[in-house]
């Protein structure tokens, strides 16, 4: 007998003729990430895949394995004899290793995949079962709402196991493309950036400040979110442009009223050019619909206007509460709540207009050299690779 993990996919079952490029991005995504830990071997059986890895190593494998996008089951499971006998005493080893039984009740749920195999799984479920409560005086039989299940899966080989840990499924990393994502130091945008990596999008960085108005801990902070956004989507290349000069010029021959829509605006124009020079295929945003001077439906349509570039909102309909528990999930909210501003609060206006009028602005923009400004922050531009 040997001690395995084993990765159950979900969406990618479903892909048909293209399921194994599918399982291919998972199964890359998975190695990338177990790589410090050192495994032994992975192998396919049934559209399930195992990792042969060092017993002491199980616990992290498995925590790291659930972060690759794809992936809707992990367990530590016990490969076995394909025998019924072998099978009986790999399901009381499984339930001795777990050690939380005690006094529960319990079902056995067999998936026979191998229809060779000499019994049928409601015989194999009643066997596995009948053997446990004679070697296990505290458990009892509830098929119908049991404390937890004894899985058994006949395959090539056997398989038992209990414990079956949520990844957050999904689509591998890559097989949706490139997107942008334009990171500040909040709770927004490291969110959108996951949900979007999550539906499979390979993501890069863009992130604006106003050093030294902004602080060199602000970017870290923002790098740093960067790092943990990275554990789930894997490499980040992150474009760092400084807004000054923007912020600037707008100050100086427009109204300030209507700081917040101009400057998004420029942000807007610069991600769409790092786009079409990167081959990336849309932006990503943290925004959600609301009263903020950028948030605003009229908003919104207005800075949509300045490029052709798809621009994908993730949390548009979302509640403020559901986003921060996604933040918390995911381990970012500690770090987005460091109290280092970005370039967008410190110029933010007292009175920003919130229901911006296209012809205003359009007006605004051509007191400004603003091909000129673009130019001259991506000429400055920071490019920083994250892991």
């Amino acid at each position: 007998m040997k001690w395995l993990v084993s990765v159950s996919f979900g969406e990618l079952i479903l892909k048909g003729k293209n399921r194994k490029t599918f399982f291919d991005r998972a199964k890359r995504n998975i190695k990338r990430n177990i790589k410090s830990i050192g495994y032994n071997d992975i192998f396919m059986e049934s559209s399930k895949l195992y990792i042969d890895v060092d017993k002491d190593k199980i616990e992290r494998t498995i925590e790291e394995v659930r972060k690759v996008f794809g992936i809707v089951y992990v367990s530590k499971v016990l490969k076995c004899e394909k025998t019924i006998d072998g099978i009986k005493k790999a399901a009381i080893d499984v339930l001795d290793e777990w050690g939380e039984y005690s006094n529960k009740t319990f079902k056995v749920k067999t998936n026979r995949v191998d229809k060779s195999f000499e019994l049928k799984s409601p015989e194999i479920s009643a066997e596995v079962g009948g053997y446990v409560l004679e070697n296990k005086d505290d458990l009892k039989v509830d098929v119908h709402n049991p404390d937890f299940e004894l899985f058994v899966d006949i395959k090539e080989d056997a398989f038992v196991y209990v414990e079956r840990h949520e990844g957050f499924g999904g689509l591998p990393i890559g097989s949706s493309g490139r997107g942008l994502l334009l990171l500040s130091g909040g709770i927004d945008s490291p969110v959108a950036g996951f949900m979007m990596a999550k539906r499979g999008v390979e993501i890069s960085a863009l992130h604006f400040h106003s050093y030294p108005f902004t602080s060199k801990r602000a970017q870290q902070k923002v790098e740093e979110l960067a790092e943990i956004l990275s554990q789930y989507t894997g490499e980040i290349t992150m474009y760092s442009i400084n807004m000054l000069d923007i912020y600037k010029q707008i100050n100086l021959n427009c109204r300030v009223r209507e700081t917040t829509i101009l400057s998004r605006r420029f942000m807007m124009r610069i991600g769409e050019r790092i786009c079409k020079e990167n081959d990336i295929n849309v932006m990503i945003t943290g925004e959600s619909l609301g009263q903020v001077a950028s948030q605003t439906i009229e908003s919104v349509s207005v800075i949509n206007e300045a490029v052709n570039i798809p621009i994908l909102r993730p949390l548009i309909g979302m509640d403020k509460t559901d986003i921060i528990d996604i933040s918390r999930e995911i381990g970012s909210y500690d770090k987005s709540i460091e109290p280092f501003e970005d370039c967008c609060s410190v110029f933010t206006p007292d009175r920003p207009v919130t229901k911006p009028r296209l012809k205003d602005i359009l007006q605004s923009e051509e007191k400004l050299d603003v091909d000129k400004l673009i130019d001259d922050a991506i000429s400055k531009m920071e490019i920083i690779k994250i892991s």
